[in-house]
């Protein structure tokens, strides 16, 4: 069994993946000669399909669940700030179908399967980290976006599954400069490309390091910024007036980089517990998307 999956202090842990990132992995990286028993394209349901059956077959969680994205367009941060992901195309329809068929290979191998349209994974995967916390669990987090920092506490992991890296609250500081409880501030700061988040003009990644470090948190450094222009930073000056003119979409930017806790994550270790799934469903869905005798026979061990 993997090292991951054992309790660090007495904790038991949960296993929590961003299913939306390993799905466009596949995508991107599958060949286009898969096809459904429709003749519609599947290569990204059989590399995602690979990525889970690898995964539950080293770790054997006994508490998991795959988190997955609905809300391009029409979670809470769009109402907010319109532009937020405006960058990103919207998946094309053979992707679109293949993200249906990946959620349903999670439920038919027995898998919590989270999502919501208000809600982006982040927030059901931050949501259900701080609710079983207080219950005496710890977290591993499953993907290699930076967003998830913020949420690990003492005992938390991520796991960048594909690279093979795993990292606690430490491994936080050593990859962005910034602790934890400070990720939110500083990718409101030096802002977030993938998302289409701007951040203040100026403000690098460093830079942003460097005032957190010195201030805290955004909420200290913007009530201080006239000290900005003393600190031994290159062009401090300008520094300090680019936060005054811009400390109002600051404070919106952390609004979006912030994950919800208040999402309809699991409220309980017996939520994500795996459960026997119903083989004939299993079946059908082997029939349907094509799937090799070799597949087959992970998924029929894996549901048995």
């Amino acid at each position: 069994m993997d090292a991951v999956s054992t309790p660090a202090n007495g904790r038991p842990a949960v296993h929590l993946i961003d299913g939306s990132m390993y799905v466009f992995r596949a995508w991107h990286s599958m060949p286009d000669e898969f096809h459904d028993a429709d003749g519609h394209p599947v290569n990204a349901v059989h590399g995602y399909t690979r990525f889970l059956c690898e995964l539950l077959e080293r770790v054997q969680p006994e508490h998991i669940a795959v988190a997955f994205d609905a809300s391009l367009t029409s979670s809470f941060r769009n109402a907010i700030y319109p532009p937020y992901k405006a960058n990103r195309e919207l998946p094309p329809p053979d992707l679109e179908r293949q993200f249906v068929q990946c959620r349903a290979i999670t439920e038919a191998l027995g898998v919590h399967l989270m999502i919501d349209h208000s809600f982006e994974a982040d927030d059901l995967i931050g949501s259900t980290v701080w609710n079983l916390r207080a219950q005496g669990w710890r977290s591993v987090i499953v993907s290699a976006d930076k967003d998830f920092g913020q949420l690990l506490g003492e005992h938390d992991e991520q796991w960048d599954y594909a690279r093979g890296l795993r990292w606690g609250p430490a491994g936080v500081h050593e990859k962005l400069g910034v602790h934890p409880h400070q990720v939110a501030d500083y990718l409101a700061l030096c802002g977030d490309s993938v998302d289409n988040i701007p951040g203040v003009p100026g403000i690098g990644a460093k830079t942003a390091a460097a005032l957190l470090s010195h201030f805290g948190s955004l909420d200290a450094l913007l009530d201080r910024v006239d000290e900005v222009a003393f600190l031994r930073l290159r062009g401090a000056a300008a520094c300090a007036a680019k936060l005054r003119e811009h400390a109002e979409q600051a404070r919106l930017y952390r609004r979006l980089t912030r994950i919800a806790l208040d999402a309809p994550g699991a409220d309980s270790a017996d939520t994500l517990q795996r459960r026997p799934p119903p083989l004939d469903q299993l079946d059908a869905l082997c029939e349907q998307l094509r799937f090799g005798a070799f597949t087959r026979s992970r998924l029929r061990a894996l549901a048995d």
